[in-house]
């Protein structure tokens, strides 16, 4: 699986950071940085909430 931000979209609002402290952080310039691209697959539930939960649909998986 393959963690995609879509940074125009991209609000840096953080609830992804929330879901996934060791995937996803905002930094103190704002924006939001993917600090792991390729999660492990039990690590598959917490991803899809964190694309689910994003309010600009800025983040997607592939396989």
């Amino acid at each position: 699986m393959r963690v995609v931000v879509d940074f125009d979209l991209c609000e840096s609002n953080a609830i992804c950071m929330q879901i996934a402290p060791d995937v996803f952080e905002v930094r103190d310039d704002d924006f939001l940085y993917v600090l792991n691209e390729t999660p492990a697959d039990d690590q598959r539930a917490t991803m899809e909430e964190a694309v689910q939960r994003c309010p600009k649909q800025a983040i997607a998986l592939e396989d």
